[in-house]
């Protein structure tokens, strides 16, 4: 079979994230295959795969609803795919660094663009030397948590030695966690920008109290009446009274962003920063490959970034019909 007549696969796991696009491929009358990517097996010998492309929209949060070996397993899936020629949307490189924290911090670095200042660590008893190298007030992040979770903010050290001692401190599915300065954001929010195809796409700013942390744009993750520590989030922000607006970021801040998504390979994606209210400066603090674009986009940006994410998508799948009659 053709690329052409192959259809496209969809490799995700949330069960409602992605309902809008498959909505926009519907009306569009593109072929296309939902792929379990919580419940998956695949053949590392196969030399041809079933699929014109692949998109992959496995989340980081995953683990959170009883699918962690999703995120492990996607690795070896995408580079199996990689090897046979297929071109994938957010490909191995894009989730290496959207499943590593400790990474981020790395390729911000390289970069030469700032974040709160940070210690990495693999062990629950390294936590208390590391904040000891920084300002209070902290928060302990874990490696591989999306959605918010796994952060946890502590205002002193003798609180942060009562948790260690108490054991109360999860380093997440990899053992791997961040300590790192919590920052004040200037105003009273961060600024999630959206880019596709390396290119800033829109910006939104998120008013956040800072007591929690998901920042999730694709869905108000079920927010309880009392939010507790990494449990904020913003799909359905209207319906949720989170407040969200439009915004243009500088274009210096934009300048970076598209270089860090280049150099991250992310074909779809979100960088989160904020201003540090006591410094002034703005700090990058997360890199997302998986991209939920927020819930009622047209009146908050302006336009449906779903149909320009499937623009995005008809544009590769020419480019790989194209590939393939000249090889």
């Amino acid at each position: 079979m053709s690329d052409s007549q192959k259809p496209i696969g969809i490799y995700y796991e949330h069960p409602e994230w992605f309902k809008p696009l498959f909505a926009e491929l519907d009306r569009r009358g593109l072929a296309y295959e939902k792929i379990d990517a919580a419940h998956h097996a695949f053949d590392p010998s196969e030399e041809e795969s079933a699929y014109s492309l692949v998109i992959n929209r496995m989340s980081s949060s995953a683990y959170l609803r009883g699918h962690g070996q999703g995120i492990f397993h996607t690795a070896g899936f995408v580079t199996h795919l990689e090897r046979l020629g297929v071109r994938v949307i957010n490909g191995s490189v894009a989730t290496s660094i959207e499943t590593n924290k400790a990474r981020q911090l790395s390729l911000l670095s390289s970069l030469g663009l700032k974040y709160p200042k940070s210690r990495v660590v693999n062990h629950v008893s390294r936590i208390p030397g590391a904040a000891a190298e920084l300002r209070f007030p902290v928060v302990v992040k874990v490696n591989i948590g999306g959605s918010g979770a796994g952060i946890i903010r502590f205002d002193t050290p003798a609180g942060l030695q009562q948790a260690v001692d108490a054991g109360s401190i999860d380093l997440g599915i990899d053992q791997t966690a961040l300590v790192q300065e919590y920052v004040t954001p200037r105003g009273g929010h961060i600024t999630r920008v959206e880019t596709l195809d390396s290119k800033f796409l829109y910006a939104m700013n998120v008013f956040t109290t800072g007591e929690s942390f998901n920042l999730c744009p694709a869905e108000i993750c079920q927010i309880p009446d009392e939010p507790t520590a990494g449990d904020f989030c913003l799909t359905e922000a209207p319906k949720k009274g989170i407040q969200v607006e439009a915004t243009t970021p500088p274009a210096e801040v934009i300048e970076a962003v598209e270089r860090l998504v280049a150099a991250a390979k992310i074909d779809v994606g979100g960088i989160e920063y904020l201003i540090d209210d006591r410094t002034g400066e703005t700090l990058f603090y997360d890199i997302n490959a998986l991209s939920n674009f927020v819930a009622d986009a047209v009146n908050v940006v302006g336009f449906d970034p779903y149909a320009r994410f499937v623009d995005y998508l008809e544009q590769q799948l020419e480019l790989t019909t194209a590939n393939a009659l000249t090889i």
